[in-house]
């Protein structure tokens, strides 16, 4: 038998958890009935991972932080450091499991939520909405119709673009024996990694105290790695170039998230909608995803809150989405460095003019004086060459499967 709802949500990551806990809020003045579609434990469900992003102090999520740091450090190849100071913002790291039990109380005292455990084999429109085919453990197909239906899964195919890179990484949570992490800043990007043939690479240092942080090498390349090969880079950089000493690993994460200037529909049909990744929320010059999520979430919720027409915002503006388009292709063509592209911009512009850049809330006379900064020359033939290359889709094979956020991914 089929069951009806208001609203049906496919997928119970970032996106679909942040709308369902911004759907159930407790002020609601309209209570719609809402089912969570989650995958069963196996492949088709994310592992435990790592979203990082940045606000003022005193945000929804404070209470679950794993860290937070008001001092971002970048260092060039030759080691020399650039730090930016954040006054009105907090560099923020929320670890998946704390932020799915703390969208599990909510749901738990809503009763008109519920949550579904099984594997969505299909999303079509219906008749009278949108509708989700579902398989259980033990074979049975369930029917769940609903009024509107927001589906977060990766996509199966990127759309056709001009430029498609993957940042691909791999992590390590490690205890170290000596203090040797300084807590109180985030090393964004260290250079000091051997850089690929083709693309970039970087360290990425997120200290919890000054024995334990998570330790990350982040490509940004064409292919992803191996196991092997992110474990040769992280042993390389906790080694040689963090010179950690005797540590252990407690965890372990990794993950894959697009970079392209491919534009990612936000309808799937009449009644159904994509979100999060699928729906364009990775900003696909850095690969962040999480603060866009809580954005487009809001606006999805206010509107269904208030009964109101919806309408799903675009998580990227016009101006950062061909922004985005130029720094892809100029990193992709070879003519600007990567490492030397992104430590000018953290050398000459001020961190927090440049966060909102990367936040896509930058303001146009913001993005020119960000723009003086960048090779001018090598950027300008870029944006005359842009509009001549054709969209072309990546082949299958090539398609990073979900992505695991380390902002954020990012997945």
């Amino acid at each position: 038998m089929p069951a009806d709802f208001d609203v049906v949500i496919v997928g119970a990551g970032a996106a679909g958890l942040s709308l369902a806990y911004r759907l159930c809020a407790p002020d609601s003045p309209v209570a719609l009935s809402v089912a969570l579609v989650d995958a069963p434990p196996g492949p088709l469900r994310a592992p435990p991972r790592t979203w990082c992003f940045w606000e003022p102090p005193g945000g929804a999520y404070d209470s679950i932080l794993a860290a937070s740091w008001s001092r971002l450090r970048v260092r060039a190849a030759d080691g020399v450091p650039t730090v930016t100071r954040l006054s009105r913002l907090r560099y923020k790291m929320v670890r998946s499991d704390a932020f799915e039990a703390l969208v599990g109380q909510r749901l738990s005292r809503t009763p008109t939520l519920v949550r579904i455990e099984a594997t969505v084999s299909g999303v079509r429109d219906g008749a009278s909405g949108g509708e989700v085919l579902t398989q259980g453990d033990h074979g049975e197909r369930v029917l769940l119709r609903g009024r509107l239906v927001f589906d977060s899964r990766p996509p199966r195919r990127l759309p056709p673009a001009r430029t498609t890179l993957l940042q691909h990484f791999g992590g390590w949570f490690v205890r170290a024996e000596r203090a040797v992490f300084d807590p109180t800043t985030a090393d964004l990007m260290d250079f000091r990694t051997p850089q690929p043939a083709h693309g970039l690479s970087f360290g990425y240092v997120l200290p919890l105290d000054p024995h334990t942080a998570l330790v990350e090498y982040t490509e940004f390349s064409p292919l992803a790695l191996d196991a092997d090969g992110y474990r040769r880079a992280l042993r390389h950089y906790t080694h040689h170039v963090l010179g950690l000493g005797p540590f252990r690993i407690t965890a372990q994460e990794h993950g894959v998230i697009p970079m392209t200037d491919g534009r990612f529909p936000r309808r799937g049909g009449r009644s159904v909608y994509h979100i999060g990744t699928a729906g364009g929320a990775t900003r696909p010059s850095t690969g962040y995803t999480f603060a866009a999520v809580q954005r487009q979430s809001r606006a999805i919720a206010a509107r269904l809150r208030t009964g109101r027409p919806l309408r799903v915002p675009a998580p990227y503006g016009r101006r950062a989405r061909m922004m985005d388009a130029v720094m892809l292709r100029a990193l992709d063509s070879g003519r600007v460095d990567g490492a030397d592209f992104f430590g000018r911009l953290f050398r000459g512009v001020p961190g927090e003019r440049l966060l909102g850049f990367m936040d896509g809330s930058s303001r146009m006379h913001e993005d020119l004086l960000m723009g003086l900064r960048t090779p001018v020359v090598p950027m300008l033939r870029t944006v005359v060459e842009l509009p001549f290359r054709p969209r072309r889709e990546r082949p299958p094979a090539l398609v990073p499967p979900a992505p695991t956020d380390h902002e954020e991914s990012t997945s």
